[in-house]
């Protein structure tokens, strides 16, 4: 087991959002040092170059070379490019990995070469994230969907659900595209991937890991005018009382100590540059919605991701996460 200041570690993939939120939380953790910030676009230009808000942080350059000089590689990649990348350099069988697109979270492709991938949601996996080798860690709105079901899932009670959820701009990643323009985004919203969003799949199989009977997860993202966080609300039947509901969820992430059930309304702002999901119940009859709120950069990439690397070399799992949030 590796331990204090001796976590060496490498991120692809690191001029992106993702790999700048990685490289944020790296910098000020207790037990890394970050070995290299690969990256083709930026070859060569210091990292405040492009992370701007990382001037006077770091004298790290972007570098187009991999190393197998570490103990953890992250991806931050697009999906579908993890596995080529790893196809095409020969990481060395020591390294664990953790990837932050989509490519091996399901558990059909879950494998590659020798490598079987975890699915990274810590409060549903820690047991096996301490063991694993390489982890998928899980997608945005798929982590804030399942954080806000998975504790009436273990109770069998997950049979139709209807969930809205809307996301800020970083959702859709650094490139430019016309919906990611401050000029569409400003003043206005739009659901897109209706009933059809790829996160499905893997609320559906963490679904299936607690409860036998079939479930069936209707979702209908929107594009939000803000930059990060999203905010989800669920929808189901229960006859179970808001009381007992409210004890079901905190007894379920009694350990989990970036998940917590507020028994007052609940904003974006609250987690917005945290790694905490925070989730708020409200029942009118035999309708109950579940509401949760995530940074999609950080809870919903790649502060889980840290949360996860902590876990697999036998850290805190709070350990360089302790983040302020933005409150106002």
């Amino acid at each position: 087991m590796i331990m204090h200041n001796g976590i060496r570690a490498g991120i692809v993939g690191s001029a992106g959002y993702t790999g700048g939120e990685l490289l944020r939380i790296l910098l000020h953790h207790p037990a890394v040092t970050i070995a290299f910030a690969h990256s083709k676009s930026q070859t060569g230009k210091p990292i405040h170059a492009v992370h701007h808000d990382l001037l006077g942080e770091t004298d790290l350059v972007f570098t187009a070379d991999y190393s197998n000089e570490i103990d953890v590689l992250f991806l931050c990649l697009g999906h579908g490019e993890s596995t080529a990348f790893l196809q095409q350099h020969p990481i060395a069988e020591s390294i664990r990995v953790i990837d932050l697109a989509n490519d091996f979270r399901l558990t059909a492709n879950s494998t590659l070469n020798e490598r079987r991938f975890v699915y990274g949601l810590t409060e549903l996996n820690a047991a096996s994230i301490q063991t694993a080798k390489n982890i998928a860690n899980p997608g945005c709105f798929a982590t804030a969907i399942q954080l806000g079901l998975l504790p009436l899932a273990q109770k069998g009670m997950i049979s139709d659900v209807y969930t809205t959820g809307i996301t800020g701009s970083t959702g859709a990643g650094q490139s430019l595209s016309t919906t990611s323009h401050f000029s569409w985004r400003s003043n206005n919203i739009q659901s897109y991937k209706t009933l059809t969003h790829q996160h499905l799949g893997e609320i559906h199989q963490s679904i299936a890991q607690l409860q036998s009977s079939q479930a069936s997860v209707h979702f209908v993202p929107w594009r939000g005018d803000f930059t990060r966080g999203i905010f989800v609300s669920s929808t189901l039947k229960t006859d179970l009382s808001l009381e007992v509901l409210n004890t079901i969820y905190r007894d379920f992430y009694a350990h989990a100590p970036f998940t917590h059930v507020s028994t007052d309304a609940i904003s974006l702002k609250q987690v917005v540059n945290t790694n905490k999901c925070i989730l708020h119940l409200e029942k009118d009859g035999n309708t109950l919605v579940i509401h949760s709120v995530i940074d999609n950069l950080l809870k919903g990439a790649s502060g889980q991701a840290v949360e996860n690397m902590n876990l697999m070399f036998g850290l805190e799992q709070t350990a360089g996460l302790q983040l302020k949030p933005s409150a106002f």
